[in-house]
């Protein structure tokens, strides 16, 4: 921890994710708490979420051929064009939606990249902007750096799965509702959100004249014959959403923070006046090896086939070990309730697991506003991570097993 420094947004953005305590002082984010834990103690880090295996040998031989070609300077601001049109075709190949690579598509370092800049570019001081809850750390952060007021709509534990409290939903949205955020397949709960719950979601947006921003990192890691459905689809919805994802996820190249933001032109375009003030450009040589595999349909579902079956380990592991689980239906995660092993603090359990089980995982209340009804609620909650090689699930389900089944 640091004590606290000079006044700024940065406090904002501090308290937003439970960062910034009671006397001052600021801590590390909990991912990297667990992380260095982890490394501390030698237990299986099933904590942050990263692949622990390469993409793909045709993108990484695209980006060492695009650097030997000298694609090594600035790329263009908007992202280079065989990019653009890629990402373009495959919002048409899997979606039917025609976008104007020239005008509606913008690459971004990362998902992370283009959700800041479509939150900076279109919320503001006055204004509310909505999201589910739990909610991925990076929403909650843009919000208080906008000095918009966060709202929240809970996902609720429900018949094994998370659901979204559509009533509460419609309650949280005001006339002072200006964006709509929303993750689906859903970090960290793993729900996918279905036609109902995104048709829910646009009649608020509808009703209230709400941008609706969807962070779809994970559009393709869904299980069990789930669907994944963009807001964009949806009647009345694709002039009025900003739809974000990436390569990260995709094609386990999490590291070459290869994003992208499509949506009507309008829209890209206010994005893209503040984008160009964050990092202008990046990764010029890796935006053409993304353009070259984003055709490439066949290694998402083989990934996909994969986590499903590693997914499956990880839960009919902590379920020997007394945790009651919701199985996912997309993403990297799993969260479990460990109330039943007498565990009503998941911050509390993630710090002393690694001396309880070898084992590392992170609090869902980490994805929560500090102190909510949705923090209290999923206190006992905690998340672990199947996107490692199998035999390190093996052996940190083996260590769960041991110490608490």
């Amino acid at each position: 921890m640091t004590n606290v420094g000079p006044p700024g947004p940065w406090q904002s953005v501090a308290r937003s994710i439970g960062l910034m305590s009671a006397d001052g002082t600021v801590a590390a984010t909990i991912f990297a708490e667990m992380s260095a834990l982890a490394a501390r103690t030698g237990a299986v880090n099933l904590g942050q979420g990263f692949p622990d295996v390469d993409g793909p040998q045709a993108a990484k031989d695209a980006a060492i051929a695009a650097i030997r070609d000298g694609r090594n300077q600035y790329a263009p601001g908007d992202g280079v064009p065989e990019l653009r049109r890629a990402i373009a075709d495959h919002q048409r190949r899997h979606y039917g939606l025609d976008l104007d690579p020239d005008s509606e598509v913008l690459v971004s370092t990362g998902a992370t990249e283009g959700i800041a800049a479509s939150v900076l570019a279109l919320a503001g001081p006055g204004d509310e902007v909505l999201t589910l809850e739990p909610f991925y750390d990076v929403h909650a952060a843009c919000i208080a750096l906008s000095g918009a007021t966060h709202v929240t709509a809970p996902l609720v534990p429900r018949d094994g799965t998370f659901r979204l409290d559509v009533a509460a939903l419609r309650a949280a949205a005001s006339p002072r509702t200006r964006m709509i955020v929303i993750n689906t397949p859903h970090n960290p709960t793993g729900a996918v959100l279905t036609p109902a719950e995104l048709e829910a979601v646009a009649a608020v947006a509808r009703e209230h004249d709400a941008v609706v921003v969807t962070d779809e990192v994970y559009e393709h890691l869904v299980y069990d014959g789930a669907r994944h459905v963009p807001v964009a689809t949806l009647p009345g919805m694709r002039d009025r959403t900003l739809t974000v994802s990436s390569s990260g996820k995709t094609f386990s190249l999490t590291g070459w923070k290869i994003g992208w933001v499509s949506g009507p032109a309008d829209l890209i375009t206010a994005v893209r006046t503040v984008k160009q003030f964050l990092t202008f450009s990046s990764g010029a040589p890796f935006q053409p090896a993304i353009a070259e595999v984003l055709a490439d349909d066949a290694t998402p579902r083989a990934l996909a086939a994969s986590l499903s079956e590693r997914r499956d380990l990880v839960c009919e592991g902590l379920t020997a070990a007394g945790f009651d689980v919701s199985v996912p239906a997309g993403t990297y995660f799993v969260s479990a309730d460990a109330s039943g092993l007498g565990f009503d603090d998941g911050i509390e359990l993630c710090r002393r697991l690694p001396e309880l089980a070898g084992v590392v995982a992170v609090p869902v209340a980490a994805f929560c506003t500090p102190g909510s009804p949705t923090s209290r609620a999923l206190g006992s909650w905690v998340r672990f991570t199947y996107v490692k090689q199998r035999e390190v699930l093996e052996e940190g389900v083996r260590r769960l097993v041991t110490a608490f089944g």
